[in-house]
């Protein structure tokens, strides 16, 4: 009897014990990665009993912090004097402006920063250590010390809203998003040639015209015939909207920088204005993407515009840049209208790239007094950079080397690396996109120095942007899906210091933190547990390799064309590849249960793999991903698009590929097929040549039907050869009225197939 009176009561202790709802803090996984870390034992308790005390410097973070914990997690500060607080401290000795010191012990939290800048990234951080939701009346944190500041002053986030646009509601999640992850700069693309989306009350017809285009492309724009959906479409924020969104963003330690496009990519402008062009031609707002030939022209009126439009744009951005776009602006107007031509004899120019560069350094100027800098696309060095400019690279890193020598300040933002319309994954189910391939890991190692550039050069590099153009990204939750968790990365290549990020240890935090924008609500994109295959070709025997990013994890496969379950074959080693097969794999955990989607690789051993192969001509760097194996490792290339590993494509020219077997081997038959999106300035090759161990060469005419793929196939009497040479000759330039016009066409090469 006493034992079980003795057993009630101990029952009975625990009981009351766990109403106290004292839960384990959750293991740090803060992104991005702090400067250092270090853990202490013990944890804070966060209840009602707890003191807020601030500065009026950090008034309005430590605001922002209370009001946050309020909505969030449903917790109020204490108004009595108690034992335990979180405080805010002004710390001058603290160099960097963004940089902030977080301690956390068993009684108090304490913050440190130079300025609200630091206070507010303290916060962030701080905040990551909460659970993602609240489940019981108190919540634990970690017990800490975090010593933190960033790498670079200059971390973008980029979105266009011109091809298509979003609320202020969607904006404003945007931005939160990007505090979330300590960015502090929204590039705002607002005008474009399919919509001006910012009010300008002196010019109405820009609300009126230039904010609404009569219909849209559906489809890529590679898709010939080009079809539209017949809808009217557009919209624009009024300044009252701009304003609020500027200061929604200022509490959240975001500059926004405007875009206001020029001379380019000013279609949308000219059809409200038609005077602002050229020809003077009634022109509509463009329905489909590309480049336009119709720009602002250099006369009087189009300047007095532009200035006026600067006027109401810079009374609604305080912050310090204005981005005049600059990029990607054909010059076929300017040469033939008599008034660019005799601006460029009365400027003593030497051709239609100096006036742009006049056009540009003119509106510099008129920025300038105003006590504002510009931002330009690379494009803006052509014909001479203007003299205070900051030059944004995106057609690769040379831009920004090219700015940096010549002593200006730079932003990071290649194509290669930070342009997150491009596809993510190589899976047949994602969603439509530009084109290019660019997934994770890529973004995550880039590195915003280039080489090239001194210690002393290096100093003119602010930092690096991602960029989302939306011309297929029609939907907030389509944005979310590119920029997530591309993003992310960015944000530990521009906060984090480069020699203490690791990607598998990213990928491990982004597993947690992928539960915080679930409960945000955040439509990215999950890969983490997809499957990825690579060719391998050993001394002439070939392999099929799987991986996975995320450990822990199990791959099971199979190689008879079923789907992998619980009980298929686990992933141990390379699959040794002896014959045409299907092979499908997909993560499990250690469960049993199956985590991602089915990885699918069908694999058509042809004569030609495993052999050795070399090229004239090393193709772009940008679409490379598969070597020159990927030409004959037996894997063709996705249908639509030329972005990933197994299309290899080449800048303008002749490609001459080499194959050559192990042994003399019977052939009767070559095939291969070639993009030919014309749009991406894509085209097949007009004839293809092919040349036998050392017999005379023989070309062929391609036929080309217009279609997105060409193929080649030759069939001939049976030979017994060695070595095989295709000549590849580009299409050559561009013809006037297509996409790229004046430069020479691109050539992208499938799976050679030898039979």
């Amino acid at each position: 009897m006493k034992i079980q009176v003795y057993l009630k009561f101990i029952i009975l202790f625990f009981f009351l014990g766990s109403t106290k709802e004292t839960i384990k803090p959750i293991e740090p996984n803060i992104i991005p990665k702090p400067l250092s870390q270090k853990i202490t034992d013990g944890f804070f308790i966060l209840d009602e009993n707890v003191n807020l005390i601030s500065t009026s410097e950090v008034i309005d973070v430590s605001k922002y912090f209370e009001m946050y914990l309020k909505e969030t997690y449903q917790v109020k500060f204490s108004t009595k004097k108690s034992g335990k607080k979180i405080e805010f401290k002004i710390d001058s000795s603290i160099k960097n402006e963004e940089g902030y010191f977080l301690k956390i012990t068993k009684k108090s939290i304490e913050i440190s920063a130079k300025n609200s800048k630091g206070a507010f990234y303290a916060i962030q951080s701080l905040l990551q250590l909460l659970p993602i939701e609240k489940s019981s009346k108190t919540i634990s944190i970690q017990c800490l010390e975090i010593q933190d500041e960033p790498q670079f002053a200059y971390r973008g986030m980029h979105l266009d809203v011109s091809r298509h646009f979003f609320s202020v509601d969607f904006i404003k999640k945007y931005l939160d998003l990007m505090a979330m992850l300590k960015m502090n700069t929204f590039h705002w693309h607002l005008t474009d040639d399919q919509g001006w989306r910012i009010e300008i009350k002196k010019y109405p017809k820009l609300q009126k015209v230039a904010a609404f285009r009569d219909e849209t492309l559906i489809g890529h724009f590679s898709d010939e015939p080009h079809q539209f959906d017949g809808k009217k479409y557009g919209g624009f924020y009024t300044q009252k909207e701009i304003k609020d969104i500027v200061k929604y963003a200022s509490e959240r330690q975001i500059t926004v920088i405007p875009e206001i496009e020029m001379p380019g990519h000013s279609q949308a402008a000219i059809a409200a204005y038609p005077e602002l062009g050229c020809t003077r031609n009634k022109l509509e707002v463009a329905a489909k993407w590309g480049v336009f030939e119709d720009i602002y022209c250099t006369n009087e009126n189009t300047f007095k515009f532009l200035e006026n439009v600067i006027d109401e744009v810079i009374s609604l951005f305080p912050g310090k840049y204005i981005h005049i776009g600059g990029d990607e602006a054909p010059k076929s107007r300017w040469k033939n209208c008599v008034h660019c031509q005799n601006v460029i004899k009365k400027e003593g120019l030497k051709d239609e790239h100096e006036l742009q560069s006049y056009f540009i350094k003119r509106m510099e100027k008129y920025i300038n007094q105003k006590g504002k800098q510009i931002i330009g696309w690379d494009e803006i060095l052509e014909g001479g950079l203007a003299p205070n400019a900051t030059v944004m690279s995106w057609r690769g890193n040379q831009g920004a080397i090219d700015a940096a020598k010549e002593k200006h300040t730079v932003i990071l933002t290649p194509n290669s690396h930070c342009y997150f319309d491009y596809y993510q994954s190589e899976s047949e189910a994602e969603p439509l996109a530009i084109g290019g391939f660019l997934p994770l890991k890529k973004v995550y190692n880039f590195n915003p120095i280039p080489d090239e550039l001194t210690k002393q050069e290096s100093k003119f590099v602010l930092g690096a942007q991602g960029n989302v153009w939306t011309e297929y990204l029609s939907t907030p939750e389509k944005v979310e899906y590119m920029a997530f968790p591309r993003m992310v990365a960015l944000s530990e290549v521009v906060w984090s210091a480069k020699e203490h990020k690791n990607y598998d240890d990213f990928i491990s935090r982004l597993e947690f933190f992928n539960k915080r924008l679930d409960a945000k609500n955040v439509q990215y994109a999950n890969h983490l547990y997809e499957v990825k295959g690579e060719f391998i070709n050993k001394n002439g025997k070939v392999f099929y390799e799987f991986e996975t990013i995320t450990k822990g994890k199990d791959i099971r496969y199979t190689t008879d064309n079923s789907e992998p379950n619980s009980n298929s074959k686990i992933y141990e080693k390379p699959i040794s590849i002896e014959n045409s097969q299907t092979l499908k794999a997909s993560v499990f955990n250690k469960q049993g249960t199956k985590l991602g989607s089915i990885f699918e690789q069908k694999i058509n051993l042809h004569k030609a793999v495993g052999a050795k192969i070399s090229l004239n001509v090393a193709p772009h760097e940008a679409y490379n991903a598969g070597g020159k194996q990927a030409l004959i490792n037996g894997i063709s290339g996705n249908n639509k698009r030329f972005g990933d590993k197994e299309w290899l494509g080449f800048s303008g020219e002749d490609v001459e590929i080499t194959i050559e077997f192990n042994k003399h081997t019977e052939i009767n038959n070559i095939s291969t097929r070639f993009h030919n999106g014309n749009g991406q300035w894509i085209y097949a090759p007009k004839e293809i040549s092919i040349e036998f161990d050392n017999e005379q060469k023989r070309s062929f005419v391609l036929k080309n039907n217009g279609n997105l793929l060409v193929n080649f196939n030759e069939t001939f009497k049976q030979k017994v050869i060695k070595k095989i040479k295709l000549t590849i000759t580009n299409y050559g330039i561009i013809p006037d009225g297509k996409q790229g016009s004046g430069n020479k066409a691109w050539t992208f090469i499938d799976e050679i197939i030898i039979e």
